[in-house]
């Protein structure tokens, strides 16, 4: 009994070393047939394209963005007007303008050509992976429909940023007011326009978001100066104090002042929920009616109250 047991581990013994032997055998046949020195080559030469591929697209693009900024550096040295010893102010605001419109083309510019350069590096580097991207474009109906939705807002970006540029809406350089957004315009892209206030927050607003536009940069802007006073007081004498500031004012001391148009009295107008001022307004170059409106709101409550009368809480309208 003990000797057929002998034999019979024995003879299991020996099955199982032959299994594990042969599939040891096939493992390493598996791994000895692997042509390693082909596939090391096949990655060195991968990665060597790929890097050789991302340092020509940058290349391309640094040099492309360069080139673009010359000319247009060359286009605005050009249409720079030689130095004048006075200019109008409605020369002035040409000129900006010229200078936004341009500045405006060349951020544009530069973002198709960054785009463009994106799309081909994309398509050469899956083009070296081996992937076919014809193939995929051709054959993906479902992942095509999927992108054109996804790209819905995209397109919608680019058509109404290139109708705000054809309509010169408003240029970089420009104020304008945006829904709740107001600042000045920093860059004006394929799908967003930057806007930067004045405490310097930039705000990027997509194109397709862009509805009404208030371009406080083209015309001549009223300055609206609303001293709150008391009604018991006497008015008539504070008009005349602010009347006699008006009638001395020296224009040449205030370049942002329109020319020849010296400030307006309104008089007296009812600023609602019980509020009443005394309204003056004033024609100034555009982006320039901030700072006269807080110059003559000092000047006119500082005579105010040397003259004795008592000014209320007195806001600055904008």
């Amino acid at each position: 009994m003990k000797w057929n047991n002998l034999l019979l581990t024995t003879t299991v013994t020996k099955t199982v070393d032959r299994q594990v032997h042969h599939q040891t055998n096939i493992f390493t046949n598996f791994i000895q047939s692997i042509n390693w020195n082909k596939i090391i080559g096949h990655a060195i030469i991968l990665v060597a394209s790929l890097i050789l591929l991302t340092l020509f697209f940058l290349i391309v693009n640094s040099v492309g963005k360069r080139i673009i900024g010359h000319s247009f550096s060359r286009a605005r040295t050009a249409k720079k007007p030689a130095p004048k010893i006075e200019e109008a102010p409605e020369e002035a605001a040409e000129r900006l303008r010229a200078q936004g419109r341009l500045k405006t083309l060349e951020t544009l510019l530069q973002n198709i050509f960054h785009y463009v350069i994106l799309f081909f590096y994309v398509y050469a580097i899956l083009s070296v992976l081996g992937i076919p991207v014809g193939t995929l474009i051709a054959g993906a109906g479902i992942v095509s429909v999927a992108l054109g939705l996804g790209a819905k807002g995209l397109v919608s970006d680019i058509i109404t940023g290139l109708f705000i540029l054809i309509e010169q809406q408003y240029a970089v350089g420009d104020t304008v007011k945006i829904g709740a957004i107001t600042g000045k315009v920093k860059a004006v892209g394929l799908r967003t326009t930057q806007i930067q206030a004045s405490d310097g927050t930039l705000s990027f607003i997509p194109n397709r978001n862009i509805s009404i536009v208030n371009n406080m940069s083209r015309n001549n802007m009223l300055a609206l100066i609303n001293v709150y006073i008391n009604p018991q007081q006497d008015i008539a004498k504070m008009e005349r104090i602010i009347s006699a500031i008006n009638a001395d004012l020296d224009l040449t001391q205030y370049p942002d002042i329109i020319a020849g148009q010296k400030p307006i009295l309104n008089g007296t107008v009812d600023m609602g929920n019980g509020a009443i001022a005394i309204q003056v307004q004033i024609k100034t170059r555009n982006g320039a009616q901030g700072k006269i409106q807080r110059q003559f709101f000092e000047k006119y409550i500082i005579a105010l109250r040397k003259a004795g009368f008592d000014i209320r809480t007195a806001p600055v309208s904008y």
